[in-house]
């Protein structure tokens, strides 16, 4: 009787491998289903085949429903299918079956393949799962799971994301600690993530570190974070010291490397050497492109020449066909700030002799300005062109319109503008909450401006220091003491502090 069965079970098997290789899944799916069912004998390697087979096609509802079926007959995965089931639900986010399939390998005394782990803690990561992820890691490692340079670059990054550049250094301590040697990604992870958070020095302490310790292959997405980190922090000595370092490590700077700096002396008004890094780009075959120039543009308007700004614009960005919307939008925001609309106006109707489509940000520019005049006319057409070409609001958009009304002392129509925007599922952020709130202020309504605050917390878009500052000094006007302190006391725990003349005005309240 043995070999009959055996035969059978090798007949279930060869039909259910042929479905399978001409992806007629559910085909497979009925034959595995007769194969369980019939007198043969079906093990454990049979359910991890099919739920492998299952899980590479995405039919995680499938692989769930035959896991659930090989524990009563006393059968178990493979870490091998374990890591690609986990793997797999990753894709779905399927938090709760991963969290149960990780215990049940605990109980079976496996751990998952390193791939596996690390493709979940991305994924945590990615969430914003900050602390199930560190959980998942210390659960790991207790459980002999020994991480590598890809799970520390994963953390690292996630850490320094979520601004907690103390617990990412640590890790990168640890991971030194441990005799894992960095690669450049990690180094990216680290460099772009201090630096954005502005801890340039200690990138710089601990990236040199590595590089003096024997790390060669740095690429130019390392050096380019630093030297945009002590721009930012306005030490241009250091930026190109750190770009003379980088050349004599054998690493070339490229086209990020050269914006950057030009970035920092137009924002300057270093005009000179904006123009020499334009002709050393040039003379190190690295073309400028339409950023580089827009810089330059940029600068002009900064300085409140925007006629010199459209001569070179027409002159220079033109003949290389480097004229783009934001060149013109630039322009055209450098007029409005002067108050010449007009002109602005005449750049808008050129930009479509060009054949350059104007986008949100033009009209968002041009109805603030004719809105400012008191043009609401010319602001109401503006308004219909973009309506007319299919061009949706942003945030931005109903944030700049809202701010207008309330300044003009029209508060409930801000506050209708206002819940428009979140009807249309845009969601506000602290500058359109801020630019409503003062509004409110201004009117003397502070159980809205509470309400506002509130509704605020609830969407997470958490205040910030001028939200306190307007929200403490209404309510103090108000004589609402109270409220005003337990205010300032949320503040306080969010680690901002209040405007001197604001904490005054509350001090002074209560002691009177």
């Amino acid at each position: 009787m043995y070999q009959p069965l055996g035969v059978h079970r090798l007949i279930y098997r060869t039909r259910i491998a042929s479905y399978v290789k001409a992806g007629l899944i559910d085909y497979a799916v009925k034959v595995f289903d007769e194969m369980t069912l019939s007198e043969c004998r079906v093990f454990g390697i049979d359910y991890n085949r099919f739920i492998g087979v299952l899980i590479r096609h995405s039919r995680f509802d499938l692989a769930h429903h035959y896991y659930s079926k090989m524990a009563p007959l006393g059968f178990s995965l493979s870490s091998f299918t374990y890591s690609r089931f986990i793997s797999g639900l990753c894709q779905t986010k399927e938090f709760t079956f991963i969290d149960n399939l990780l215990k049940d390998m605990e109980k079976l005394h496996c751990v998952p393949d390193i791939w596996a782990f690390n493709i979940y803690l991305n994924l945590l990561f990615r969430e914003n799962r900050e602390e199930s992820a560190l959980e998942v890691f210390g659960r790991m490692v207790e459980r002999g799971r020994e991480p590598d340079v890809v799970t520390f670059t994963i953390i690292i990054d996630g850490l320094c994301k979520m601004k907690k550049f103390d617990a990412a250094v640590q890790f990168w301590l640890n991971m030194l600690d441990k005799g894992i040697r960095p690669d450049n990604k990690a180094c990216v992870a680290l460099a772009v993530g201090l630096c954005d958070g502005g801890q340039v020095d200690l990138a710089y302490e601990l990236i040199i570190g590595v590089i003096s310790g024997g790390l060669s292959e740095v690429s130019t997405l390392v050096y380019n974070a630093l030297i945009s980190g002590f721009c930012r922090a306005g030490r241009i000595d250091k930026a190109l010291a750190m770009v003379s370092f980088m050349s004599r490590t054998g690493c070339k700077p490229d086209l990020v490397t050269y914006n950057v700096l030009l970035n920092y002396c137009c924002n300057e008004f270093m005009f000179e050497e904006a123009v020499k890094l334009l002709k050393k780009m040039e003379c190190s075959a690295i073309e400028p492109d339409v950023y580089s120039y827009n810089q330059l543009l940029k600068a002009h308007c900064k300085a409140n020449h925007p006629d010199k700004a459209y001569l070179f614009m027409v002159t220079k960005m033109v003949p290389k066909g480097f004229c783009d919307v934001v060149s013109y939008n630039t322009i055209i925001k450098a007029f409005c700030s002067i108050s010449n609309n007009r002109r602005a106006y005449k750049l808008f109707e050129e930009m479509g002799r060009k054949g350059i489509a104007p986008d949100v940000v033009t009209f968002t520019i041009l109805i603030k300005a004719f809105l400012r005049e008191g043009n609401s006319d010319m602001a109401k057409k503006l308004l219909d062109l973009m309506a007319g070409m299919g061009l949706l609001p942003d945030r931005i958009f109903y944030t700049t319109i809202i701010d207008h009304h309330c300044k003009s002392g029209k508060v409930e129509m801000a506050h209708s503008i206002f819940c428009d925007m979140v009807e249309k599922g845009i969601t506000p952020d602290v500058v359109s909450y801020n630019a409503l709130i003062n509004g409110f202020c201004k009117s003397l309504r502070v159980g809205e401006v509470m309400h506002l605050y509130e509704q605020m917390l609830q969407r997470g878009s958490f205040p910030d220091e001028v939200t306190y500052k307007l929200i403490i000094g209404a309510l103090v006007r108000e004589n609402k003491l109270s409220n005003a302190c337990r205010v300032w006391d949320q503040m306080m725990e969010r680690g901002l502090t209040l405007d001197r003349g604001i904490s005054e005005m509350l001090i002074n309240a209560i002691q009177s």
